[in-house]
């Protein structure tokens, strides 16, 4: 072979050397570099766990207890000052009462929610109580209703019907609307305000039907509940307070509110005039059965 092909082919095979160490150098750092690049997102990933959103919860104003046992239900009746007369309380006396239910925790309930609690195991505030009224007198409209909206209190007057547009003493028709309309359900209280256990079937029949009819007439809404007058009731009384649609009805036994009773024949708590501060506490925590 001639001196010129020889040293042409020697510096081929040179560059062709060349090229395949470069090609060999550039797939090493390649590899490295993605090792590397490997090696520090496994540190990363362990240095910095991912985090997951936590989910904000939003508190509730009052926590609810699924299944309270006994709860009171208060039975007052005037709300003004008499000397010597015990169903008679003073406005403020019932407005220190009512600090007394909210410094001790206590959520005020409608029928409504007390019904549907005993009767579909609904939950009900932590400490609920009821308020009632009864007979309706007018000084419920003129001294209870502006207390009881003062603390933003649900509560429910038991209504005389014959006396209602009557008497004096007594709300109208009108006030009763107004009740009504501001979170005081009106509900029944017979016609005439007798001992029904004293009445053939025939009389309690009318006192238990003519008054509830009236009301749903004045009022424009179904009338559910009943306090018996006197707390005075037999087997007649409950049959007949079932079969007009009653759903629940009261009566003047002592002691807190209890679903065992019969939902036609529930417990209150007197409220007197001649009982202090204190024990007015005491009834409504328990400590008085």
């Amino acid at each position: 072979m001639p001196t010129r092909r020889r040293k042409k082919h020697k510096n081929y095979f040179k560059f062709t050397a060349f090229l395949i160490i470069v090609l060999l150098l550039a797939i090493a750092a390649f590899t490295f570099a993605n090792h590397k690049k490997s090696l520090n997102t496994n540190a990363n990933s362990k240095a910095k766990p991912k985090t997951t959103a936590v989910k904000k919860v939003t508190e509730k104003p009052v926590r609810k207890d699924p299944n309270p046992t006994n709860i009171p239900v208060l039975m007052y009746h005037s709300i003004a000052y008499e000397a010597g007369n015990d169903l008679r309380v003073p406005k403020e006396k019932l407005r220190e009462q009512m600090q007394i239910i909210k410094d001790n925790g206590f959520t005020p309930i409608t029928l409504d929610e007390l019904y549907s609690h005993f009767n579909d195991s609904a939950a009900l505030p932590q400490k609920p109580i009821v308020i009632t009224f009864d007979d309706g007198y007018k000084d419920n409209y003129e001294n209870a209703l502006p207390v009881l909206k003062e603390f933003g209190f649900k509560a429910t007057v038991f209504v005389i019907t014959c006396q209602t547009d009557d008497s004096t003493d007594f709300m109208t028709s009108a006030q009763l609307k107004e009740m009504n309309a501001n979170g005081i359900d009106v509900e029944c209280h017979t016609v005439t305000h007798p001992h029904l256990k004293e009445l053939s079937y025939d009389k309690q029949l009318t006192e238990l039907k003519v008054s509830k009819e009236k009301l749903e007439k004045m009022l424009n809404k179904k009338i559910n509940y009943i306090a018996y007058p006197y707390g005075s009731y037999n087997d007649d009384t409950v049959k007949l307070t079932k079969s007009l649609g009653y759903k629940m009805a009261f009566t003047t036994n002592e002691g807190q509110a209890n679903k065992d009773q019969g939902i036609f024949t529930l417990d209150r708590m007197y409220i007197s005039n001649s009982n202090s501060l204190d024990y007015f506490k005491k009834q409504i925590t328990g400590e008085i059965k």
